[in-house]
């Protein structure tokens, strides 16, 4: 692949052939190999799911770059600012997203490929045609004639000068086009300057003999606008007249509307429904979109079934439709299903990338793994639009690729050999994460950074397959949280990371934000994670590993002294101190399904809290008494959950050293005496243990191997402290380090 995508095989691999070759017919990057299909007629919409960072995007591109040149292929972005509102100067009411991505689908589309020469959209070309004369008038001609002649080159199949209209749209600027298309250009502008084109409603137009196919309908539906049917006309006569194959397609194409429902067979009232129907809005539009969807298919369908022999054009076009959750996505996506499910079969494999987990409009789509697609699909069409689309989770990289990418990224540089599964650790396989993070790698570690809390905190600048390069860089974790987590309310959202539930949440931004910020608004941004398919996680606010270590890292960098960090913990330390004390360590023993009451979880997070501003004896003691009277299991859940506490070295301190790995090796000197009631063996064993956690398992630190190795005895001495129950802590002196150290989740149980 040329990205060097890993864990996408069954997608891409060829023996056996990959889910693109299987529907798209050809081999990726492969020039003129064929590949055999697994659909012969219908086809999934296959959609890619997940949320930010999952390689979505990047998996689209790669698509394109495999088939671009070998067949026809689009991309289009939803979220991209073309999609945002129309052009200058043109109405909204006859502009939409879908217009404009069809407009620029089909100019991709059109593009001459391997032998094949360009591909015209006469059917697509007449119907904007009709929809966009609904927003011209007699005042700015120049602008309306070249939104006409971009529109009409869509029918070209010769050589034109690219660019005209440019990227924004029908009213961009204006370039030269065939002497043709200019002079239909101008003859439909003439329409709105001279009399009314077809003279009293129900005449024939000008130039149609009687009976004509393209003769005026009896009167014009309301809400075309005004100027809708003389150019319509002015159209329709133009067509007649020509007799070049442009001419021809476009007659046909015309003829085409005369199936447009309540058109009763006349082309005319059908394009004139069209506009009517784009125009109102609401449910009226999305079925003239739809129309519209299915002209561009048609006129590929031509192209691909027409006079010409199939063998001219091998395989099938290519769309792909990124961020399909925004803009036009929607509408393109939900126009092809309804479609498919309706029997009106087409020849084009789309594939979509959609932010998320799913959306209201797939709920009866076929789900499957990526893995399970790499020799069948699995899929079969239903009886409703949902199930046309085959929904697909984007899976993170595993622990084995991770290092892949670090060791592809450093060539040539000494790499610490912890650093691979630390990154892994840290980004939990994310791709985006990881390949960010590399780079971070590849400019740093000559500069001496080593872990990664020092490669995020290192200025990057993002090479260009990345999406960087525009500035002179700045701070990695600030270039992954652009990328993760955009839009308005992030310093927030960094606020309410340090939370651990809704009501936590509630408390913190009731302490710490505006007094417009309340309840409402703290529902509004857990709705959002959820929308973009961010894991929830019991016991975090922000349930993605990576994406909650970027914005605690994010809140502790906000001040030189760290003072909104720290007022945050300080302010869920009181939270959580507002009801009783640590619970008193039970007489009998209780087993990991007498779930902790409320009031122990709620110590608990408060040790968590404590921990986290530098008072680890408080959480020592609590792991101390609770040891011979909690079951072993549940003891080590809350070892972990203590442990998950964020460090900073020296962020209370100002020193800037990590006193974690001396603690936990138990050397002179590291932390205070124990209490003289306590038993001073146990209380200093439980403290090595802890402060060795919480440093093999910081997603900022490299794990220390001599301290993992210190958690094999240190545990396996805690289990001969047990009479019964032993066998947890055995379990766990053996997986932990291996965990720690391979930059897995610690296993608990």
């Amino acid at each position: 692949m040329r990205r060097g995508l890993l864990g996408r095989g069954a997608l891409f691999d060829t023996e056996p052939p990959g889910l693109a070759p299987r529907l798209v017919g050809l081999r990726p990057f492969q020039h003129g190999a064929t590949s055999p299909y697994e659909h012969a007629r219908d086809l999934p919409l296959v959609v890619f799911t997940g949320a930010r960072g999952l390689g979505k995007s990047a998996l689209l591109e790669e698509m394109r770059a495999a088939y671009e040149g070998h067949t026809p292929v689009a991309l289009v972005d939803c979220e991209a600012d073309l999609f945002g509102g129309p052009p200058a100067h043109r109405p909204r009411e006859v502009w939409s997203p879908v217009s404009q991505a069809l407009v620029t689908i089909a100019e991709q589309l059109a593009e001459p490929v391997a032998d094949a020469g360009r591909i015209p959209f006469p059917r697509l070309a007449v119907g904007l045609l009709a929809v966009a004369a609904g927003g011209w008038n007699d005042r700015d001609l120049p602008r309306i004639r070249r939104e006409a002649e971009r529109i009409l080159l869509l029918n070209d199949t010769g050589s034109w000068v690219a660019g005209l209209g440019g990227p924004g749209g029908p009213g961009g600027p204006g370039g030269s086009g065939s002497r043709r298309v200019g002079r239909m250009a101008a003859r439909l502008t003439g329409a709105l300057t001279g009399p009314v084109a077809g003279g009293p409603a129900g005449g024939p137009s000008p130039g149609s003999p009687p009976g004509s196919p393209l003769g005026s309908p009896t009167g014009s539906p309301p809400g075309t606008g005004p100027v809708v049917e003389p150019v319509v006309e002015a159209a329709l006569e133009a067509f007649s007249e020509g007799v070049s194959p442009t001419y021809r397609r476009l007659r046909k194409a015309a003829t085409w509307y005369r199936d447009h429902p309540n058109a009763g067979g006349n082309p005319k009232l059908g394009l004139l429904l069209l506009s009517g129907h784009f125009r109102a809005g609401g449910a009226p539009r999305t079925h003239a979109e739809g129309h519209l969807v299915r002209a561009l298919l048609a006129d590929l369908d031509d192209a691909y079934g027409g006079p010409l022999p199939r063998g001219h054009r091998p395989g099938r076009p290519v769309v792909l439709v990124d961020n399909a959750q925004s803009g036009p996505g929607a509408g393109l996506i939900g126009a092809v299903l309804r479609d498919r499910a309706d029997g009106i079969a087409d020849r084009v494999a789309f594939f979509a990338g959609l932010r998320g987990h799913g959306h209201p409009a797939l709920r009866n789509a076929t789900r499957a793994t990526l893995s399970g697609l790499a020799r069948t699909s699995g899929w079969e069409p239903g009886a409703t639009a949902s199930s046309r689309a085959l929904l697909v989770p984007l899976p993170p990289l595993s622990p084995d690729d991770t290092p892949r990418v670090v060791e592809a990224a450093c060539r040539g540089l000494a790499v610490p050999s912890r650093l691979p599964c630390a990154a892994h650790r840290l980004t939990g396989g994310s791709p985006l994460g990881t390949a960010l993070l590399a780079e971070s790698a590849r400019q740093n570690l000559p500069r001496g950074a080593v872990t990664p809390g020092d490669l995020l905190t290192a200025r990057l600048v993002p090479q260009p397959e990345h999406g960087g390069g525009e500035h002179g860089g700045r701070p990695a974790y600030r270039e992954l949280l652009d990328r993760l987590a955009p839009g308005r309310r992030r310093d927030e959202l960094a606020l309410l990371t340090v939370a651990h539930d809704h009501e936590s949440a509630c408390a913190l931004a009731a302490a710490r934000l505006p007094a417009r910020f309340g309840a409402a608004e703290v529902l509004a941004l857990e709705a959002r994670l959820a929308g973009e398919g961010v894991p929830t996680v019991p016991g975090h606010f922000v349930g993605d590993p990576l994406l909650r270590a970027l914005l605690l890292l994010d809140l502790h960098r906000r001040e030189p002294d760290h003072a909104t960090w720290r007022a945050a913990h300080r302010t869920l330390l009181a939270y959580y101190t507002d009801t009783p004390t640590v619970p008193a360590a039970p007489e009998t023993p209780e087993t990991p399904e007498d779930s902790g009451d409320g009031a122990e979880r709620r110590a608990l997070r408060r040790l968590h809290h404590g921990l986290a501003l530098g008072a680890a004896e408080p959480a020592v003691t609590y792991l101390r008494d609770a040891f011979h009277h909690r079951a072993a299991v549940r003891w080590l859940s809350a070892l972990a959950f203590l442990a998950s506490a964020p460090y900073h070295s020296g962020s209370e301190t100002g020193t800037g050293t990590d006193d974690r790995v001396p603690v936990a090796l138990g050397r002179a000197g590291t932390g205070p005496r124990p209490p003289d009631d306590a038993d001073t063996a146990l209380h200093l064993r439980v403290r090595r243990l802890l402060y060795g956690v919480w440093q093999v398992t910081d997603p900022l630190a490299l794990p220390d191997p001599v301290v993992a190795e210190r958690l094999r005895s240190e545990l396996e001495h805690l289990s001969r402290l047990r009479p019964t129950d032993a066998e947890p802590l055995r379990r766990a002196s053996r997986n932990w380090p291996r965990d720690a150290l391979a930059g897995r989740p610690l296993r608990v149980g």
